[in-house]
């Protein structure tokens, strides 16, 4: 099977999880600015959740570059991502609502991690329908970013109980490391075009 539909269905899903989060950004009773300031966190956390949709939405791009065909395996797996970013605005509007408590911060390290190991599952997906010489095998490399952020996540995680404010932090050192883009997947299909 082609990609084509496997890149359709996850951009919409996408764009479904960027609506719902922004539907929780709501308009203050107020007039001045003051007004403002409860809906900070909710502000907060919407922009680090939409830059986390951002960043998966830039690298799943570049990484469905290297697919060929589309296994079951590697739907499922995508699926899988899918689920994971899906829970994203739940976990968003729980830390937002909540200024940031312990709890939904921690939650929301979780929905993190279980989506970047999902990520890294899809990357294996692609690799075994696409065998050990593939495109995406040999633009991976080392991975340090791939392999850093799950650990950032895990240590956020039991952090958010201590300081909630350290694991936020956390998650955005990550999303930070995400950011400097990252064109190994570029380079080794224009390898292996050229």
């Amino acid at each position: 099977m082609g990609k084509t539909r496997l890149e359709a269905f996850s951009d919409g899903v996408l764009a479904i999880i960027i609506t719902i989060m922004v539907l929780e950004l709501h308009v203050p009773h107020g007039t001045d600015f003051a007004a403002l300031s409860p809906l900070l966190p909710v502000f907060l956390s919407y922009v680090m959740s939409f830059v986390y949709v951002g960043i998966y939405w830039n690298n799943h791009h570049h990484l469905l570059h290297t697919v060929e065909r589309a296994t079951g395996g590697l739907l499922w797996a995508n699926l899988h991502l899918l689920v994971w970013l899906s829970l994203l605005p739940f976990a968003t509007a729980w830390m937002g609502e909540n200024a940031f408590a312990a709890r939904p911060t921690a939650l929301y390290g979780v929905v993190l991690l279980m989506a970047a190991l999902a990520y890294y599952v899809l990357q294996l997906a692609i690799i075994r329908s696409h065998g050990p010489d593939s495109v995406l095998k040999r633009a991976l490399g080392g991975d340090w970013k791939g392999k850093a952020s799950p650990v950032l996540y895990l240590a956020a995680i039991p952090s958010a109980f201590l300081t909630p404010w350290l694991a936020n932090g956390l998650y955005v050192l990550v999303a930070l490391i995400w950011l400097v883009p990252d064109r190994r997947i570029e380079y080794a299909l224009r390898a292996h075009r050229g």
